[in-house]
Order: structure tokens, then sequence, then C-alpha cells
């Protein structure tokens, strides 16, 4: 897959491809537990990244990241390289620094970029997430939601935070699948395959085909409504009797 060509910008002239050394202290206290996903991209906002352009690309690689691979897709010509996450979406990789890089990968050429414009361009591809230092010494990996706030110069506000669903998108959800029927109770909680877990409460007795054209009602309003579609990277569904 060829990416969008990042040329180098006038303002980055006297980078001298050092990380900026608030966002290195948060990602170390995100490495060590002690602060969020949600802090790091607050921290990251009003940074530049090093974008990789690789001269010819066939298989960059395989980064590891919490125990997954996350591969490398081939190239055709130089250009800016994805990512292949375990889930099957598209990353940009980006970096705090020039070491940061090298570690990764020592023959990429670093392009400097605000990160507002290098997660613009990310959304432009259709690359749904950011990868930050894929080698380390430590590694967070931004989601859809986030790569968005960032592309539009928005704060990210996770939608779940401190082990619960924020208020609002819990009542997105319920306002989504108010009309669905027969839906009689709906709630959404921290998932454990996805972001968040939508629990639907319906009545005994429905048969397969009558639960898959629920389920497939329920997909499509929680999918147009717009703030699950802005605050929620991934849903999970779970039924249970009403």
């Amino acid at each position: 897959m060829t990416g969008r060509e990042l040329p180098p910008s006038s303002p980055f002239a006297g980078d001298d491809g050092s990380a900026d050394p608030a966002l290195v202290g948060v990602l170390a206290r995100y490495g060590a537990g002690d602060a969020s996903l949600a802090d790091v991209v607050a921290a990251l906002a009003p940074t530049r990244v090093l974008v990789p352009v690789l001269a010819e690309l066939e298989v960059a690689g395989v980064v590891e990241h919490d125990g997954h691979a996350h591969t490398v897709d081939k190239e055709a010509s130089a250009g800016v390289v994805a990512l292949r996450t375990p889930d099957g979406r598209t990353a940009l990789p980006a970096f705090t620094s020039v070491a940061a890089m090298t570690r990764w990968r020592a023959d990429a050429r670093p392009v400097p970029t605000a990160v507002p414009r290098a997660a613009l361009s990310a959304v432009a591809e259709g690359w749904e997430v950011l990868v930050l230092d894929a080698a380390g010494p430590v590694t967070a990996v931004l989601p859809r939601t986030a790569v968005d706030a960032l592309a539009q110069g928005l704060a990210w506000e996770p939608a779940v935070r401190d082990g619960r669903v924020a208020d609002d998108v819990r009542t997105a959800v319920r306002a989504a699948l108010a009309g669905v029927r027969p839906v009689a109770a709906v709630d959404a909680v921290p998932g454990t395959r996805a972001e968040v877990a939508v629990e639907l409460g319906l009545p005994p007795g429905l048969d397969r085909g009558a639960l898959d054209q629920v389920l497939t009602q329920v997909s499509s309003a929680l999918a147009q409504d717009p703030v699950v579609a802005a605050r929620v990277d991934s849903l999970e569904l779970r039924v249970r009797r009403a």
C-alpha cells in the first residue's frame, strides 16, 4: 500500500530530531501504568512527530506490541509505510525522535510533521490507527477516535475511562436504540473483545432469524449515531433475557 508523501515543512528546518521532553515524561509514566492513553494523546497533540519514509519496500518487518505482531504492509516504491494491526486495520507509524525511529528501522528517512497534519493524512488515506514509537521504548497505539480528534485539533475523550463508559456515550447508545423493537433494555459497559459492550435485554422465545434481524437493526442504528461513531472505537453486542 503506498501512502501519501509528507514533504518536509520549513517550520522544522532546525529540528534536531530529539523528542519533546514533556511527551517523553508522559510516555514513561504511561509505560509504568501511571498515565492514561488520553494523557499521551493530550501531550502528543501540540508536538511534531517523525513519519518514516522508506526508499524501497518489500516486507518491511513485524512490530511487536502487547504480545501482538504488527506487520508492515508491502510497498512498491518510496513512500510512507503503513502497519497492519492484529485486527486487520491499517496504522500510520510515527516516532517521537530519530533515535526511536532508528530503533525500528535504521534505513527509514524521518520526515518531521505536525501531529494534526500527520493524523489528517492518516484519516485521508483511510488509516484508522496511529502507532507511536513502534519499537519502543514505550509504544502507544492510538485508536481511530483519537486519530480523528487529533486531525480536527480537538481534545480526545475516550469512551471508557476509569473502568466505566462515559455518560454521554451511554446516553447516546440508549437513544440510538430507543426505537428498536423488541429491545426492552439497553446499557453500555466496558467491553472485553471491543472498547464498549452494548448489553441488550431481549424477550425470551426469539428464534435465530428474529434474533439476527434485531442485531442487524441494532448495529445499523449504532453505526448511524454521530456520538457513538465519534466516541467509540469498537463495539461488541451482548444479549441477555429481559
